[in-house]
């Protein structure tokens, strides 16, 4: 099974994927995704988002600024202002 993962920034859907676990930097610490996750709300800070395409991968990280995410029945969405 995998994890609905989506990207956006106020300019453009950045990454629409399915992964094996997200890192997320949430303001109040960070927190990991992975399929099946109650669902839930969280502001993020400045950091780093990790990406795991499999268990066993190296994560790919992405820099991201400020934000929501949100993790549903359908997956994780991350609202970052700014994500490069």
């Amino acid at each position: 099974m995998a994890l609905h993962f989506e990207l956006v920034t106020p300019e453009r859907l950045l990454r629409s994927d399915e992964v094996y676990m997200v890192v997320v930097p949430g303001t109040e610490g960070d927190f990991g995704v992975l399929e099946g996750h109650a669902p839930f709300m969280s502001t993020i800070r400045d950091g780093a988002l990790s990406i795991y395409a499999s268990a066993n991968a190296q994560p790919e990280t992405i820099a991201i600024e400020g934000g929501f995410a949100e993790v549903s029945a359908t997956g994780l969405t991350v609202l970052a202002e700014r994500a490069g």
